[in-house]
């Protein structure tokens, strides 16, 4: 019989475990989070682990959120799935559809009869996790946002305020421009184009990315970031592309 595992926001997976009176039941917590975020889930572990013998909890990093994810649909097939599993918002929809998968952190908690109240989160984050009749489907662990970063060094070499970041887009085109005068190759890059300069572009201008509340109110939604905010960007992104000032690295990381 496959297990069935919880997601929560980043994650999630809680299988029923059968084990004998008084044996330690181990928990397997499959993640995504590397380097010193990944020192900082290994160390939630064994706090854990250190308060009480009756669970032990085995963090394993799986790789990106998309391997982990497809290890664990695949685990889950051959009936082996993790307990907890960290899913990243991309996959919140397939995990959705996947009747029978997943344990919704509502219940896992209801069931314990431990209390759990889901308007201690931030309502847009809670929001994206909770299913249309209301039932929460993943415990947020981690959530994402755009973070903008520049080198200081660079902008004292370069003649800029070091202790100045651009602010617009427009600041932005200049800045790159005087970096690359003073000799960078690379003045200004992004990781996750589609996340940081069409979804969050979006939610900073307040305009929709798709219809439908940006997909959240319907199946049917469609995409809308072809509108002239949206053209205007990316053809800035392309002019800025050909003067060198922007290099585009890849699709995520």
């Amino acid at each position: 019989m496959k297990s069935k595992f919880l997601v929560s926001c980043s994650v999630a997976a809680l299988a029923a475990v059968s084990m004998p009176a008084h044996a330690q039941v181990e928990i397997q917590w499959w993640h995504s989070m590397g380097t010193a975020l990944g020192e900082w889930v290994n160390d939630l572990a064994k706090d854990f682990n250190s308060k009480q013998k009756a669970y032990k909890v085995v963090p394993v990093f799986k790789g990106s959120y998309d391997e982990s994810m497809t290890a664990a649909v695949a685990a889950f097939r051959s009936g082996n799935a993790p307990h907890i599993l960290q899913v990243f918002e991309v996959g919140t929809a397939t995990m959705m559809a996947s009747k029978g998968v997943i344990v919704p952190v509502g219940k896992v908690m209801q069931d314990a009869g431990q209390k759990f109240d889901p308007k201690v989160y931030v309502p847009a984050v809670a929001g994206y996790y909770t299913a249309p009749n209301g039932q929460m489907l993943s415990m947020p662990f981690n959530s994402s946002t755009t973070i903008f970063y520049y080198n200081k060094d660079a902008f004292k070499a370069a003649g800029l305020d070091p202790n100045k970041a651009p602010v617009t887009w427009a600041e932005v085109a200049v800045t790159a421009a005087k970096l690359k005068a003073s000799g960078h190759a690379c003045p200004f890059t992004t990781s996750w184009i589609s996340w940081t300069q069409l979804e969050s572009f979006s939610a900073w201008h307040n305009v929709e990315f798709a219809t439908k509340g940006n997909g959240m109110n319907g199946t049917d939604a469609r995409l809308v970031f072809n509108g002239p905010l949206h053209v205007r960007h990316i053809q800035d992104l392309e002019n800025m592309a050909k003067q060198g000032l922007f290099v585009y690295k890849g699709r995520d990381n």
